[in-house]
């Protein structure tokens, strides 16, 4: 976001006013989706573990990666599918030998859909990037866009329930290229993630908390005003246990507010913090 202080010369404004050019939020909403027996895909080691055991525990679960596509809706001018995809990083506890519990890995994958209305763009935007040069052209080196921007915000998930399954009793275990996975997903692994379908593999419950919007590109002279979280709820299907349980939790709105200048004055950072792609050990 850039700004400009305002002149008191120009447009009669006052100097508190300021020039933004911004993005402007034309459609937003909360959701709380919970995704049941989501297959983890684990390493190799990860897999021989499961085999050998028969209880699991998850310890933490941590969204290290996602991928958001914006597509417009034919037939319904302004109105765009937002395809969501998120990489949910595992860290597991197994019971495989003589009692003594083993920590494996793995990344959970999970996709939600939004429909919301974005408004219709009638201008080709262009952005500058450090690597590109100064002659700026229209072919695919520089690619331009009409779509609105979607915005995705989502707290880690919560742990529902964590079971191993076999996999006769289960056909939501999805064969995936784990050279198309995202390279942030890939490096966050010390070993190679297996992609083929063991006999019993792990799977979790996994409930989220999220906000969803579309914006495009404008410019206003305002005074700034906090943005709050949006009433309207996404529609979601109805869910089977424990997604019940997970339904019926409030709604964690201080998640998404950051804390102000005052309510952080005389308080340390967390110790431990880590703000990479693992878990807090």
């Amino acid at each position: 976001m850039s700004e400009t202080r305002n002149n008191s010369s120009l447009c009669g404004g006052s100097r508190d006013s300021v020039y933004i050019d911004t993005h402007r939020i034309l459609d937003s909403c909360r959701d709380k989706d919970c995704f049941e027996d989501v297959p983890v895909y684990l390493s190799d080691v990860g897999n021989e573990l499961i085999e050998r055991s028969g209880s699991v525990r998850t310890k933490c679960a941590k969204i290290i990666c996602a991928n958001i596509h914006v597509d417009s809706i034919p037939f319904n001018r302004g109105f765009y599918q937002i395809h969501i995809t998120m990489y949910v990083k595992i860290i597991a506890e197994v019971c495989a030998c003589l009692g003594r519990p083993q920590e494996i890995e793995g990344v959970a994958i999970v996709e939600k859909k939004v429909i919301l209305y974005g408004g219709e763009g009638n201008v080709n935007i262009f952005k500058s990037e450090p690597i590109q040069n100064f002659c700026t052209c229209s072919g695919s080196e520089f690619p331009k866009t009409n779509l609105p921007t979607a915005v995705f915000e989502v707290a880690d998930p919560i742990v529902l329930n964590t079971k191993i399954m076999e996999a006769c009793e289960c056909h939501c275990h999805p064969h995936i290229a784990i050279e198309d996975l995202p390279d942030p997903v890939c490096t966050c692994f010390g070993g190679r993630l297996c992609p083929d379908m063991p006999s019993k593999f792990l799977t979790v419950s996994l409930g989220f908390f999220s906000v969803v919007r579309i914006e495009r590109p404008a410019q206003y002279l305002v005074h700034g005003i906090e943005y709050t979280v949006p009433e309207k709820e996404c529609a979601t299907q109805s869910t089977d246990d424990p997604c019940k349980m997970f339904k019926h939790m409030a709604f964690p709105v201080n998640e998404f507010y950051p804390p102000s200048l005052g309510e952080m004055h005389g308080h340390e950072p967390e110790n431990g913090n880590s703000g990479g792609c693992g878990c807090k050990r």
